[in-house]
């Protein structure tokens, strides 16, 4: 009786849909790790490993309640911002970037944790103010999505900067931000490419020019594109079967068990299990979504609702890159590419997302 009150309790705040499928991507990562590492035992348990820890933070974070998410919201803000402040002055230098802070157990990458604090505390700011919502209200949003995405720019980090403007701008989107606005914007952003193109750093600039042509530099900067379209290209409808992938084991892909990921997956697995792939993707996105529909708070339906649409934008611009349709920048595949720092931020998201979903039906009983 009492262990099956522990798997009740266990399983309480968790929702079983996004669970599959995070288990099924899982299942398909550690498959693709396991033949892109050139059947690396060692690499697999580490994904698994990492799996687990992220899993065991995601139930955690699903045990707290949106009031608490809530309030944990602006500490965990000014946490991330002080972290990058530090990053700033005292980071260290890896590869030209100034990304990691060391704080004597560990090295830490602060702009990661700001993936989540910018949507939590603009979620935790619009609910506040629901009442009497107005147009000063998205500036302050504004302002505080930019002092995080400018601190990441400065290391450099284009990618990650993307990444967190782009939560902040979904929880914006989802507040009710005016479509003149946003099409201003628009208008202003694309007004000020020439000022953007000139503050570039040179190889943010060279990879954009890459993407346009990677034949330019085709043992360069070119290179990346080059071999993951060949690889995908080859994969064909069907694959190459798995581990049977030649531009994987004869080592033309690079970063294949990371960025690269996909590329090793489409040439193996070939269209259809990209199709599979994308269609697990998009049932994550689809319950997410729903979720966010049938929370009960504001703060619940605009931090739902930007996680989701986080997660798309990660799973889209590194499909992107990797088929050349985008420049080449950090992002990892979602889930698959092996790491665990990445993992576990993003099973943090989705254990508020669960955490959400157990609110609404609190709320309803």
């Amino acid at each position: 009786m009492w262990i099956k009150r522990l798997a009740q309790r266990i399983a309480a705040p968790i929702d079983g849909w996004l669970l599959l499928f995070v288990v099924l991507v899982s299942c398909v990562s550690l498959a693709t790790v396991y033949s892109a590492s050139n059947l690396s035992l060692d690499k697999v348990t580490g994904k698994l490993m990492s799996m687990v820890v992220a899993l065991t933070i995601m139930w955690l974070v699903a045990n707290l309640k949106p009031t608490q998410l809530m309030a944990l919201a602006p500490p965990i803000y000014l946490f991330g911002l002080l972290l990058l402040i530090g990053v700033a002055l005292f980071g260290d230098i890896t590869n030209g970037a100034r990304r990691w802070l060391n704080i004597g157990v560990a090295r830490i990458q602060p702009s990661e944790l700001m993936k989540m604090a910018v949507p939590m505390l603009l979620a935790w700011h619009f609910d506040r103010h629901e009442a009497n919502l107005r147009f000063n209200h998205f500036l302050i949003a504004a302002i505080l999505i930019g002092m995080p995405t400018l601190l990441v720019l400065k290391q450099p980090d284009l990618g990650t900067a993307v990444l967190i403007a782009g939560a902040g701008f979904y929880v914006l989107f989802l507040a009710g931000l005016s479509w003149r606005v946003m099409l201003a914007m628009l208008v202003a952003g694309i007004a000020a490419m020439p000022v953007v193109w000139s503050h570039m750093h040179d190889y943010q600039r060279q990879r954009i020019l890459t993407l346009l042509d990677p034949t330019q530099d085709p043992l360069g900067k070119g290179y990346h594109i080059i071999q993951s379209t060949i690889a995908i290209g080859s994969g064909g409808v069907l694959g190459k079967g798995w581990q049977n992938g030649t531009q994987t084991h004869l080592d033309f892909i690079p970063e294949r068990t990371t960025d690269f990921i996909f590329a090793v997956f489409g040439e193996e697995f070939g269209l259809w299990g990209n199709l599979v792939l994308i269609l697990l993707y998009l049932c994550i996105i689809g319950r997410g979504m729903i979720i966010a529909n049938q929370a009960s708070t504001l703060f619940g339906r605009l931090l739902a609702g930007a996680l989701t649409l986080s997660f798309f934008t990660y799973a889209f611009v590194n499909m992107g890159m990797v088929a050349g349709i985008l420049p080449v920048v950090g992002v990892p595949l979602p889930l698959v590419s092996y790491g665990g720092t990445a993992t576990v931020s993003i099973l943090i998201g989705f254990g508020m997302l669960m955490s959400i979903h157990r609110d609404r039906k609190l709320m309803k009983s």
